[in-house]
């Protein structure tokens, strides 16, 4: 048997937030939350959100994001999550609507093999000049559908925990939930998430 199973980043892989980390330290988090109210409210869209944000942060250099992911934290049995799945012919794929600086730091971290994600442009002097949209809030399982293709796996699962994997648990063999959306499966954890793949591939 041949799986693909997909990964939302964060609140599913890790805690971290890469777009709040950068709110933060740059100091715009007050400016942040209007740009989010003007999206949530159906006034701007998803590309103008991230546009927008990352306006905040223009001329901002490549060493102080370097610095702000410098520590990069995974939940708990995310190793040995990954570890199995690689043993059981899993190919794996994180897809983010959160920055690449982050999902690439936690794909290398875990082994991932495909890594979706939204990447900041830096100029030539190496200051932030502007953003590449790949993810958006509605777009997850027209990617999941690209790998599928690549793949051609036998079975594929999503896990996620919010209202933005909704497409790519539609697009899923099989969904799992880590938080406030419904899947096939709810899980609390990822200890959780592990004993569910295992049930699933014993029954396949």
């Amino acid at each position: 048997m041949k799986g693909l199973i997909a990964f939302d980043l964060e609140g599913t892989l890790t805690d971290m937030i890469s777009w709040e980390i950068l709110h933060e330290k740059f100091g715009t988090c007050d400016k942040a939350r209007v740009h989010t109210s003007l999206f949530l409210s159906g006034k701007i869209t998803y590309h103008e959100w991230a546009e927008m944000d990352v306006r905040l942060w223009k001329g901002r250099r490549r060493e102080e994001v370097e610095e702000a992911f410098s520590q990069v934290t995974l939940k708990p049995y995310a190793r040995e999550l990954f570890e199995w799945l690689k043993k059981n012919n899993f190919k794996t794929a994180i897809i983010s609507g959160g920055l690449m600086c982050l999902a690439r730091k936690v794909g290398e971290k875990l082994g991932v093999d495909f890594i979706v994600a939204n990447e900041l442009k830096f100029d030539s002097q190496g200051r932030i000049e502007g953003v590449i949209v790949r993810v958006t809030f509605d777009n997850k399982g027209e990617i999941l559908r690209q790998l599928k293709q690549k793949v051609n796996p036998n079975v594929t699962i999503a896990v996620g925990d919010w209202k933005n994997d909704k497409s790519m648990f539609e697009e899923a063999d099989i969904s799992i939930s880590l938080g406030d959306i419904d899947g096939d499966y709810k899980a609390r954890d990822l200890r959780d998430v592990l004993e569910i793949l295992k049930s699933i591939v014993r029954n396949i």
